[in-house]
């Protein structure tokens, strides 16, 4: 699933047959660090815009969307289309248009001189302009049982796949804005869904607090924390203990949503690129970035939407904003 530029070296990835050449071709239009459905959708549009283009998209290509089962929520796939799948096609439309796209880890970046440079463990690249579309990772509550039912009714989004679990008990982790939010939308499916925070009062906002407490659908849990999930091919319990009193109780679930917060992976471009208190990437205009010619795209700098359709999206504007920036650079040369 590898295609260069027309022109560029054969670069192999796990995925093909293809040798890799003699001389590896490191000298790019623009970088793209990252993906996701923001990164392929940037590849798509600045390799269809004519730009040599490199995507350098880590050892786990696709995003948080390869650990996603049935997507119902994209547009044009009537039946739904699973999260791995939906990626394998914006990887094969974006290698179409000639995108370079390389399975390697970028782990360091300057930005500070021009060409930018992006070094993964075995090679430099150069790009006249980046695209970070590193995304952001759930914070995890680190239980086995995550792992063994994710998309089996542990999920990390409401919006994404509360319509899977309708008419059923449902268990959603956090005190926040983000699990507030989460739990009063998911009522709209659910029997009853059971909010359980380790405090003994909420830290979302005052205005959704009121919304939750006067919602008759949610259960809450106090100063309690989820200590083991079980089932068998899919979630079917919870254990949650209260952290006051030791006590256990078991609950019946179809489906655990956490909503402890996201990590966006910006570590790589702490000062160079600014990041707000949490880590995402502050943008100053449009997609820009503060410095010119690096710009971001997606969940790295999205903390309200991350959904699919708004990362591809977002990949979209930066590739647009990037034939911008080239385009004039290249006028006042």
């Amino acid at each position: 699933m590898m295609a260069g530029d027309a022109g560029a070296a054969v670069l192999e990835t796990k995925d093909d047959g293809h040798k890799i050449s003699d001389k590896t071709k490191t000298k790019f239009d623009v970088i793209i660090i990252g993906a996701g459905p923001s990164g392929y959708t940037a590849g798509i549009y600045c390799s269809r815009a004519g730009y040599d283009t490199l995507i350098l998209s880590g050892i786990l290509p696709g995003g948080q969307l390869v650990n996603t089962t049935e997507v119902e929520n994209y547009p044009g796939f009537e039946n739904g289309i699973m999260g791995p799948d939906l990626m394998i096609e914006m990887r094969k439309q974006s290698q179409r248009m000639g995108t370079t796209i390389i399975d390697d880890v970028v782990v360091n970046v300057d930005f500070r001189h021009k060409p930018f440079k992006v070094l993964t463990a075995s090679e430099e690249y150069e790009g006249r302009a980046v695209i970070i579309a590193t995304g952001a990772n759930p914070r995890k509550l680190g239980l086995e049982g995550e792992e063994t039912f994710g998309g089996k009714g542990v999920s990390y989004c409401a919006t994404c796949d509360g319509p899977f679990f309708r008419n059923q008990d449902i268990i959603v982790v956090g005190g926040g804005d983000s699990a507030i939010e989460e739990a009063t939308f998911l009522t709209k499916f659910a029997t009853n869904v059971h909010l359980v925070h380790r405090r003994d009062e909420l830290r979302a906002s005052k205005i959704m607090q009121e919304r939750a407490l006067n919602n008759e659908k949610i259960k809450f849990h106090w100063d309690s924390a989820v200590t083991e999930i079980k089932g068998d091919q899919k979630m079917r319990q919870a254990v949650l203990k209260n952290l006051k009193t030791n006590e256990e109780t078991t609950l019946d679930a179809g489906g655990l949503f956490v909503a402890i917060g996201h990590e966006p992976n910006t570590q790589l471009f702490k000062g160079q690129i600014d990041l707000d208190e949490e880590g995402y990437v502050v943008l100053k205009n449009k997609t820009y970035t503060n410095i010119e010619g690096v710009f971001a795209a997606g969940d790295v700098h999205d903390r309200n939407y991350r959904q699919a359709i708004t990362a591809a999206a977002f990949g979209c504007m930066a590739a647009i904003d990037v034939d911008k920036y080239l385009t004039e650079s290249a006028d006042s040369k």
